[in-house]
C-alpha cells in the first residue's frame, strides 16, 4: 500500500517551564544556568523528614494557561505521586496530578492556510521537574545537577487530533505563542523551557480504531519534531506492509542521523502506580478568584490580529507573521505608537528584521534596540532624511551598537540628497553613460527607468532621494535626450 492510504494520528504533551522567582514546593531560585546544586535545598534535594508546600503563583500561572486554551478549571484539584525510578529524581516520585487535573476540556484553534482546525487539550496539570545528568564525554560516569529538580511544570495533554507534521508545527508555535502572551513561561526551547512528547500511530484511511503508538521524549525543536514526525510515519507505514506489528515504545530521536532509536517500552499509567501526595493537602480555585486570573489576561494573539488586519489593513498573512511572536507584536504595538505609520513598521519588522535575525541565528527575544529606536527609524524614511536603502543600513547599525538612528545617519554621513542640483548632476552623469538604456526607455521598457534609477544610487552611495531621481529622469529623458 501507498503512504497516501494511511493517516497518521498524532498527540503531544507540552511540558513548560513556569517563571515563577521560586520552584513548586520549596523557596529556591527558577533562574536558568548557575553552577551545578547551588539553586537547591533539602525540600527540592528530597533529603529525609523534609515536607513541601505548593506555591500559590504556580498555580495561578497553571489557571492562566487554562482560561487562554479554553478549558475549563476544576475549583477543587490535588496534587498526586508518580512512581518511577530514575538517577535524577531523587524522591524516587515525581509529585505531578492524575486523576483531578486543575485544568481541562480545552482547545487551540490554528490556521492552515485557507482554513482553521480546533486541536482539542485533554488537560493541563501542574508538576515538578526533575534534575539533570551531566555525562562525562570520556565515559568515566555520570553527574547529577539538582539546579532544575522542583522548577515548576505544566504538562499540556492534546488530544490525538492532529494528522501532520504541519498541524503540529501549527499548533506548538500558536501555543508558544499563547504562553509568551501571557508571560507564564519565557519558552525558550534552547533552555528546556518548552519541550515536547510526541505521541505517533498511524492506521488506514477510514478505519475507527488508532494504531500501536510510539512516544518520542523530550523534544525542543519545531525543526526536529517535523523531521521525526515525517521519519517515524513513514518507519510505522513499512513495517505495516512489510507484515510487521508496532510495539508500543518510547524512543529517542537523534538530529544527526534523522532516524528514531528505542528507550524502553512504553508506560502506562498503572506502571507509575499515582496515588494522591499525603504531604500535600487538596487545594480550591474559587470561582472568584478564576474570575480575577481572566480579568488579568491580556490581549490575546487571535484578538490582535484580527486589530491589525480590521484597524491597520495588514494582510492576514502579515498579521499572522507578527502576532505568531510576542516579541514581534510588542514591537509592532509600540514602534507603530511612535511612527503611526502600521504597515511600514510591519513590514520592518517582517521583511528586515526577520532576515537579519535568520543570518545572525539569533532568537526574536535577542533583538539589541528598542520599539522607538525602529519607530523612529520609520519616521526618519517618511520624512525624506534617508532612503529605504539606507534605512536597510541604519537597521544593521542598529543590531551591531543600538543607539538613536540620528545618531547613526549624523556619524555615517548618511543623509538623504534632496538638493536639485545634486540630483540633476547625479541624473546627467548616468543619462551620459547609459544611452541604450534611454532607447529602451522610449520604446516602453520601463524596466530602463529601474535600471538608471538603481545606478544614481549606486553612485550617491544610496543617498539620493529616490522620488526626485524617478521623476527627473523621466522629465529629462521626455524633453532633452
Amino acid at each position: 500500500m501507498s503512504k497516501e492510504d494511511y493517516e497518521i494520528v498524532i498527540g503531544l504533551e507540552v511540558h513548560s517551564e513556569l517563571s515563577t522567582n521560586t520552584k513548586i514546593f520549596c523557596s529556591c531560585p527558577t533562574d536558568f544556568g548557575g553552577e551545578p546544586n547551588t539553586h537547591c535545598c533539602p525540600i527540592c534535594m528530597a533529603m529525609p523528614g523534609t515536607l513541601p508546600v505548593l506555591n500559590e503563583e504556580v498555580v495561578k500561572y497553571a489557571v492562566k494557561a487554562g482560561l487562554a486554551t479554553n478549558c475549563e478549571i476544576a475549583i477543587e484539584s490535588k496534587n498526586d505521586r508518580k512512581n518511577y525510578f530514575y538517577p535524577d529524581l531523587p524522591k524516587a516520585y515525581q509529585i505531578s496530578q492524575y486523576d483531578e487535573p486543575l485544568c481541562k476540556k480545552g482547545y487551540i484553534e490554528i490556521d492552515l492556510g485557507e482554513t482553521k482546525k480546533k486541536i482539542g487539550i485533554t488537560r493541563i496539570h501542574i508538576e515538578e521537574d526533575a534534575g539533570k545528568l551531566n555525562h562525562d564525554p570520556y565515559g568515566r560516569g555520570s553527574l547529577v545537577d539538582l539546579n532544575r529538580a522542583g522548577v515548576p511544570l505544566i504538562e499540556i495533554v492534546s488530544e490525538p487530533d492532529m494528522r501532520s507534521a504541519e498541524e503540529v508545527d501549527a499548533y506548538l508555535k500558536k501555543l508558544k505563542s499563547i504562553l509568551e502572551y501571557i508571560e507564564v513561561s519565557d519558552c525558550k526551547m534552547q533552555e528546556g523551557s518548552l519541550r515536547a512528547d510526541v505521541n505517533i500511530s498511524i492506521r488506514k484511511k477510514g478505519a475507527k480504531e488508532f494504531g500501536t503508538r510510539t512516544e518520542m521524549k523530550n523534544m525542543n525543536s519545531f525543526r526536529s519534531i517535523v523531521r521525526a514526525i515525517e521519519y517515524e510515519a513513514d518507519r510505522q507505514i513499512e513495517i505495516i506492509d512489510n507484515g510487521g506489528k508496532i510495539e508500543q515504545e518510547t524512543l529517542r530521536w537523534d538530529d544527526v542521523s534523522g532516524k528514531t532509536f528505542q528507550m524502553r517500552d512504553k508506560e502506562n499509567a498503572q506502571d507509575y502506580r499515582y496515588f494522591p501526595d499525603p504531604d500535600l493537602i487538596k487545594f480550591t480555585v474559587s470561582k472568584e478568584t478564576q474570575e480575577l486570573i481572566k480579568e488579568s489576561l491580556p490581549e490575546l494573539p487571535e484578538s490582535r490580529k484580527k486589530r491589525y488586519t480590521e484597524e491597520y489593513g495588514i494582510s492576514e498573512r502579515d498579521s499572522n507573521i507578527l502576532v505568531s511572536s510576542k516579541y514581534y507584536s510588542d514591537l509592532f504595538e509600540k514602534a507603530n505608537k511612535i511612527s503611526n505609520n502600521p504597515k511600514a513598521v510591519s513590514n520592518w519588522i517582517i521583511t528586515e528584521i526577520t532576515r537579519v535575525i535568520n543570518e545572525k541565528e539569533i532568537e526574536q527575544s535577542e533583538i539589541p534596540f528598542s520599539a522607538e529606536h525602529l519607530g523612529e527609524l520609520v519616521i526618519l524614511i517618511d520624512k525624506g532624511t534617508i532612503s529605504s536603502s539606507i534605512g536597510k543600513k541604519v537597521l544593521e547599525e542598529l543590531f551591531e551598537n543600538p543607539r538613536k538612528p540620528e545618531e547613526i545617519i549624523k556619524e555615517k554621513g548618511w543623509i538623504q540628497i534632496s538638493d536639485e542640483n545634486v540630483i540633476e548632476e547625479i541624473v546627467v552623469s548616468v543619462l551620459d553613460a547609459n544611452p541604450q538604456s534611454i532607447a529602451d526607455f522610449k520604446a516602453g521598457k520601463d524596466r530602463a527607468l529601474g535600471f538608471l534609477v538603481g545606478q544614481a544610487m549606486k553612485q550617491s552611495k544610496g543617498k539620493a532621494n529616490p522620488q526626485m531621481l524617478n521623476s527627473r529622469f523621466i522629465e529629462l529623458i521626455n524633453n532633452k535626450y
